[in-house]
């Protein structure tokens, strides 16, 4: 059934952000052989041209090249800012792999159809590690609600078993502050009274979430959290999302792990080189001591934890019942 006329500013507007680009310019006729072919729509041929220019009129970025023909010359998005949401999307293990291939989908379509033939990683997103937890968006639609309009938030919180499934582990109630994207996971920050801590949980391995009707508890009198989040502090003193509380730990380093560190650490840390050596480091800093065994066994090689003696005590145990294994 053929569309009304009275359309073609739209269909034309479409036509060029799906057919056309600087290397793909569409002459007048190639506009006409599209209404016609996707919209059943006939024009003459100086109607395109006074249809282009109202586009214009509006806004829309539409240039030309002599000879050549019209093509959209910018857009929302570049293909370099696409590619590279395309790719966070692939990387994101909290996505499950049927929304990774929506959401890609969504982020294709905001190009021409040039564009997808250049994004062939779309096809393996089923290869990529995902969770299987299909209730991501949902949880984070209730937990802005719950933020928005200052209620709790109760739910299982689940683990894998050896079946290689999520299993219920545990019944949360928090007063939820935020989400934070860390580690390519997303995790709920909140406060429970239960516990009397802050708690860091995958936003993936939880189930049955929903609103409890009780105010949740202000952030800012949770100890320690005052004067608010402190994001950057977040990220660089609990690399692993542990909830025991920051201490001051100092280790010593083998210099080719810089990099590593600042990564893991971020760069408020204090370094400087151990006296008579040009290969090894002092570091100095703020870090959760579960995070910092768990970070100091992984840099075994490199890496000798000097403060505080009760960690190096942890540590000291876990090599030992390491060695017994092995």
């Amino acid at each position: 059934m053929a569309e009304p006329k009275k359309n073609a500013l739209i269909r034309i507007w479409q036509i060029l952000l799906h057919h056309s680009d600087y290397d793909h310019p569409l002459l007048q006729e190639d506009i006409l052989r599209y209404l016609y072919e996707e919209y059943d729509i006939q024009l003459e041929r100086k109607a395109v041209g006074k249809n282009i220019a109202y586009l214009r009129d509006a806004g829309i970025d539409i240039s030309t090249i002599p000879r050549k023909g019209f093509y959209i010359a910018s857009r929302d998005f570049e293909d370099s800012e696409l590619k590279l949401l395309i790719d966070s999307v692939l990387q994101s293990k909290h996505i499950t792999a049927k929304d990774s291939k929506i959401l890609i989908e969504k982020l294709c379509n905001q190009s021409n159809k040039y564009f997808r033939s250049h994004v062939k990683n779309i096809y393996s997103v089923n290869e990529w590690s995902k969770t299987e937890n299909k209730a991501l968006f949902y949880n984070i639609d209730v937990v802005n609600e719950a933020i928005e309009t200052g209620k709790q938030v109760q739910y299982d919180y689940n683990k894998y078993a050896i079946d290689g499934k999520l299993h219920r582990s545990s019944f949360q109630r928090v007063s939820p502050y935020q989400l934070i994207l860390h580690n390519q996971r997303y995790y709920l920050m909140g406060y429970s009274d239960y516990w009397g801590n802050m708690t860091f949980h995958r936003i993936d391995r939880i189930s049955n979430m929903r609103i409890y009707d009780k105010p949740l508890t202000p952030i800012s009198q949770v100890k320690g959290y005052e004067n608010g989040i402190d994001y950057k502090q977040i990220s660089s003193t609990m690399p692993y999302m542990y909830t025991d509380k920051p201490e001051r730990i100092e280790f010593i380093a083998d210099k080719c792990i810089i990099d590593q560190i600042v990564d893991w650490f971020g760069e408020d840390i204090r370094m400087s080189f151990v006296d008579g050596s040009d290969d090894k480091v002092s570091v100095n800093l703020i870090a959760s001591p579960m995070a910092m065994e768990h970070w100091a066994l992984q840099y075994l090689n490199h890496v000798e934890v000097t403060k505080p003696e009760s960690l190096r005590e942890r540590i000291k145990g876990s090599l030992i019942v390491a060695m017994k294994k092995y």
